[in-house]
């Protein structure tokens, strides 16, 4: 999305990735804990507001999110 705005707009990130995904190896017997983290993940509810944009006209605010929405 930056790169729609060439240092004109302000983007704001409301989501944080503050979960983190463990798992352990396969064939490991049971208990010793829950695992090494593999990864984390953000829980966004429906109807959350991922992103703020500010200093951009609606059209380039909407072509940007547009491209944007691709990638997730």
């Amino acid at each position: 999305m930056s790169g729609q705005f060439r240092r004109n707009g302000k983007i704001w990130v409301r989501v944080f990735a503050d979960l983190p995904i463990t798992g352990k190896p396969t064939e490991v017997r049971m208990g010793r804990g829950k695992g090494n983290p593999t990864g984390w993940i953000a829980r966004v509810s429906t109807g959350q507001i991922p992103f703020e944009m500010d200093g951009v006209s609606l059209a380039n605010a909407r072509q940007a999110a547009t491209l944007a929405a691709h990638k997730p």
